[in-house]
């Protein structure tokens, strides 16, 4: 089955009306979707499926399956309503944008650099590398540049690159172009402020958390 991924049409939804695809025990999967699942290191967003909360979901080829708690009394064709939280679901992508934007950055600025991890969460996100020198030397730069660009409220457009396997990307026009299947804000003004933080997690090995201030869900 191909479930139909609503949250990449529109990442500003928060409900939706549709209906129970199958049921196999606890898990259950939609005809249709917002309620989006880990992926690319961003997590999934929390929530409700006909009013019980979803306790995970995951992808499963072009799917995605979420568990929900024993006796949940979902059957195959039932109407249900996705309720999804959308304080976190914008945290999670003002935080995502800023991580991707700080990413592209490290790559413009320090050749030879290489990302070994990431994960996005509602309260911070983080990326690691595999770098050998303190990379808060750089932090100045990223700050003004991040900055320079949420300040000009730059448009996104986020899109196929091919429809056929699902491959996505987010855009910034005369900034970058990267793949990514997640979900994106429409402006980089949303991100609002930011902070950065260095963590070194090892010899050769460093990461950057970042933050972003607080901003009224719009």
């Amino acid at each position: 089955m191909n479930v139909a991924k609503l949250f990449w049409q529109d990442p500003y939804r928060t409900t939706l009306d549709t209906r129970v695809a199958t049921v196999a025990g606890n898990d259950v999967t939609l005809s249709e979707t917002i309620f989006y699942a880990f992926s690319g290191g961003q997590e999934s967003d929390a929530g409700t499926i006909g009013g019980q909360p979803v306790l995970t979901a995951r992808k499963e080829g072009r799917d995605i399956v979420y568990a929900l708690a024993e006796g949940h009394g979902l059957r195959p064709g039932d109407r249900v309503t996705i309720e999804i939280d959308w304080g976190r679901r914008y945290r999670l992508m003002r935080l995502h944008l800023a991580a991707e934007i700080i990413l592209e950055l490290a790559y413009q600025n320090l050749p030879g650099i290489e990302k070994i991890g990431a994960h996005i969460a509602a309260d911070k996100a983080r990326i690691d590398f595999a770098w050998e020198q303190n990379i808060a030397k750089l932090f100045p730069l990223l700050q003004e540049k991040a900055g320079a660009l949420i300040a000009a409220d730059h448009a996104i457009v986020s899109a196929f690159s091919d429809e056929g396997t699902q491959r996505r990307y987010w855009e910034i026009a005369g900034f970058a172009r990267v793949p990514c299947g997640g979900t994106h804000l429409k402006r980089t003004g949303e991100i609002g402020s930011l902070t950065l933080k260095r963590v070194n997690i090892g010899k050769g090995k460093e990461r950057i958390e970042i933050r972003v201030g607080d901003l009224s869900a719009r």
